[in-house]
């Protein structure tokens, strides 16, 4: 990964050229505009930062109040669709090293990530992927229910197996994004938040960005707008099936620490898919389980929906029992964009030179944002990316002549 070293190497030393201006005039044609809100729209500002371009990243609200706060924090590859492991390996790469780029600790924590396995159908399933995973470079492990048992008792009592990946874990929404942006704000990049809704306009000299907070002048414009992002792509003509929805989040009151890994479930059962993981604070995050929220996009306010929440315990407690004895002292949810093939929609523009697209990572964002930004800011500097991101092009959706 030649660029991405380049670049951890100029963040370390602190040579990174980067300039930017805070409303560019029309026809300032160096600088790089973009809307996001998810690590993606960060990690693209410090890595196009650090490889000495100009960079404005234009926020509807404030940094780290999107999508990502709202996650579960998952940094995991088990269970991807396979074509995204490419970039997972990537991410993964950059989360590893995220405290000595960052300069400060965002809670990753490689704690493994286990997937039980209480079906026979779930086991044929697991050992399918793992098979095809392999050469896609994703080793896992298959624990059987004694070893299950005992490295990780008081976990699904009644599963036949599992799956471990070592070297998958964790992180904390609420860290992640905000110190992205620390970073990119040292070396240079302007940041505009409230900007409100956004309004772009293609001109001869490349696009102008229109906002509550003043105009802005880029040669290219990557849109990391997430549940958003289709807007913005329809007005070029380039039409993405997408919804936006909720997940439904819960945390549980402080417990002692007892669960090391973050825990799921391969299963295809409606209403089974949960998760879970403990901090080191000892409260239990959970989530999946139950259908997600229908997020009016407009306002983009999303709300969990107190009725499912017995539901959605039932099936967390087949994982780990023990949460049916606990308090439950929050839920939330929060906006995300979810496309029609369950794929996000990443790289260029079929329609208008300039313009680049990263959104609707249909809830699997957390962990590919890192390396998302730093493919997006390769792809804009040079021209190329070396990991594969065919699959994810916003033309697949375009009706044939």
């Amino acid at each position: 990964m030649e660029f991405s070293r380049s670049v951890f190497d100029a963040i370390q030393a602190g040579r990174a050229r980067s300039f930017c201006q805070q409303g560019a005039r029309q026809g300032d044609t160096n600088g790089r505009d973009r809307a996001g809100r998810r690590p993606d729209g960060n990690g693209i500002r410090l890595f196009s930062d650090a490889a000495g371009v100009r960079v404005t990243l234009i926020e509807r609200n404030r940094v780290g109040t999107g999508a990502t706060v709202a996650s579960f924090g998952n940094v995991r590859r088990t269970g991807r669709c396979l074509p995204q492991l490419p970039l997972a390996h990537r991410s993964r790469a950059i989360w590893g090293a995220a405290e000595k780029l960052l300069g400060r600790d965002v809670e990753f924590r490689a704690t493994g990530h286990l997937r039980l396995i209480f079906e026979q159908e779930s086991l044929v399933g697991m050992h399918a992927f793992a098979e095809a995973a392999r050469p896609w470079g994703l080793d896992i492990e298959e624990l059987g229910p004694n070893e299950l048992a005992q490295r990780f008792p008081g976990l699904g009592p009644g599963a036949i197996g599992a799956s471990f990946s070592p070297k998958d874990g964790c992180g904390n929404p609420r860290l992640i994004s905000p110190a992205f942006a620390a970073v990119a704000s040292k070396l240079g990049a302007a940041i505009v938040e409230e900007a409100g809704d956004a309004r772009v306009e293609k001109t001869a000299a490349g696009f102008r960005v229109v906002t509550a907070r003043g105009d802005y002048a880029a040669e290219c414009l990557l849109n990391t707008a997430g549940a958003w992002g289709a807007r913005f792509a329809a007005q070029f003509g380039e039409h993405v099936p997408l919804v936006a929805r909720g997940p439904q989040m819960g945390v549980t009151e402080p417990l002692p620490h007892r669960v090391l890994p973050v825990v799921g479930i391969w299963t295809r059962m409606p209403g089974q898919n949960g998760y879970l993981r403990q901090v080191e604070r000892g409260n239990i995050v959970f989530g999946g389980a139950t259908e997600r929220v229908h997020v009016p996009v407009g306002p983009g306010h999303a709300k969990a929906d107190p009725a499912r929440l017995p539901g959605q315990l039932r099936a967390i407690a087949r994982l780990l029992p023990a949460i049916a004895r606990v308090a439950i002292i929050r839920t939330w949810s929060g906006c995300g964009g979810y496309v029609a093939d369950d794929l996000p929609v990443i790289g260029r523009s079929a329609t208008t030179p300039g313009l680049f697209h990263a959104f609707g990572f249909c809830g699997h964002g957390f962990q590919l944002g890192p390396g998302v930004g730093n493919a997006m800011a390769e792809m804009i500097v040079t021209g190329t990316c070396e990991t594969p991101l065919e699959y994810f092009r916003i033309d697949r959706f375009a009706q044939p002549a």
